[in-house]
């Protein structure tokens, strides 16, 4: 250890009883950690890109400092969106601080990593209360059934008004107006449970309409226009 002349000839005045650092909760319990592999646990973190283009979702599942599953959401860029492709291959197996310090490509993927290794280090974790925390497949079932992200797509102009594009039900195909030419339901198709449908030996005929359903007071509809072309 080197030390600067000014320090060298400073006098030694001896320190007081040495407080720890404050406890977190990891998993049910309380610990004071001082090494990475002390920290686990389910967390989310969300991170833009600098010309704020697009926006990422990072979930980490991570048991004894050892990142064990990964989901990656991406929205606005199609090169976040292969960016994502390569984290979720490479960040499994590390540690969080190995992963912190990985180039994951994409400005919002890094930043997610960030934020989410800010959650488990300050104890605010998912599972910070669960014993035993949540088990490896916890993020995947975060998407549902159909394995496919909630996502949302709305737009609007002043001379033209709304257009629904996407909402949590799924793929909105039409929009319901009334008499005064406002929304007052939609029609929508879930994505996700069509592929399944298919997946399942369905036509995709008969898949699509099993799929397809309605919000609101759609059949209460003087008129009905697709979001897309009308």
């Amino acid at each position: 250890m080197q030390y600067s002349s000014d320090i060298q000839t400073m006098c030694p005045i001896q320190r007081g009883d040495l407080h720890p650092s404050a406890p977190i909760p990891v998993e049910g319990s309380m610990i004071r950690p001082k090494e990475v592999i002390a920290i686990s646990g389910l967390s989310h973190g969300v991170g833009a890109c600098a010309p704020q283009q697009g926006a990422a979702k990072l979930t980490l599942n991570v048991k004894s400092g050892v990142i064990e599953e990964a989901l990656i959401e991406t929205i606005g860029c199609s090169g976040m969106t292969h960016s994502a492709s390569m984290a979720a291959e490479i960040l499994t197996g590390k540690t969080i601080l190995e992963a912190l310090n990985t180039d994951l490509v994409c400005d919002a993927i890094n930043v997610a990593m960030r934020e989410i290794f800010l959650q488990f280090v300050y104890g605010r974790t998912q599972s910070a209360f669960s014993e035993g925390g949540l088990e490896v497949g916890a993020a995947l079932e975060d998407l549902g059934k159909t394995k496919r992200s909630q996502v949302g797509t709305s737009y609007g102009t002043k001379a033209k008004g709304v257009r629904y594009m996407e909402l949590a039900e799924g793929y909105v195909t039409k929009l319901a107006l009334d008499d005064e030419s406002e929304v007052i339901g939609y029609q929508y198709l879930n994505l996700g449970k069509m592929m399944a449908l298919i997946d399942s030996g369905e036509s995709p005929q008969a898949a699509m309409e099993k799929a397809t359903g309605t919000y609101g007071r759609f059949d209460e509809a003087v008129n009905t226009v697709n979001p897309r072309h009308a």
